[in-house]
């Protein structure tokens, strides 16, 4: 089961490392992995995905990472409706005679053109995980040159709908 914790930490030397040792050490693969500075100064945020069997390891997880010297909070919002996306930047191989058939799959994935050489494009494209690893799919056979993804960043969403509210239509 794939789990979202987010981290508030100190943007200190080795608090990554130290973090990460920790999914290590239990024998824990981190799929994915985004950090950057938040709003404070000094305090960085951390997006982990990982995949765990049960809840109750994640909740382990959790009590262990909120013991670790830098770290300010911890919470798993996998459980909660959130806003997540992922960043991926590909070279693709781009011949004058295929330039149309690849720009025609960029459109409705709103991705959009950030470079252009003699033969190859670099496309940008965010979305959740699901949405880019499509986009990969379809761009494959024209020869993806290189590939970068940031992996993904998520925060909850700011009010959430109840039961009794999705019921209601507007006339």
């Amino acid at each position: 089961m794939k789990r979202i914790i987010t981290l508030t930490v100190l943007n200190r030397p080795g608090v990554l490392n130290r973090i990460t040792n920790l999914f290590s050490k239990r024998n824990y693969n981190i799929e994915s992995i985004s950090v950057g500075h938040t709003e404070q100064e000094g305090v960085s945020r951390i997006t982990c995905v990982v995949n765990v069997e049960n809840g109750g390891v994640c909740e382990q997880i959790t009590k262990q990472l909120n013991k670790q010297i830098d770290v300010i909070k911890v919470t798993d919002i996998s459980d909660q409706a959130v806003v997540a996306r992922e960043l991926a930047l590909i070279k693709v191989q781009s011949l004058p005679h295929t330039r149309n058939e690849i720009y025609s799959l960029i459109e409705p994935f709103r991705a959009s053109v950030i470079d252009v050489g003699k033969d190859s494009l670099i496309i940008q494209i965010t979305g959740e995980s699901d949405k880019v690893e499509a986009f990969i799919e379809l761009i494959k056979p024209y020869g993806i040159k290189e590939l970068a993804r940031t992996g993904t960043t998520a925060f909850p969403r700011s009010s959430q709908r109840t039961n009794q509210a999705k019921n209601y239509s507007i006339v």
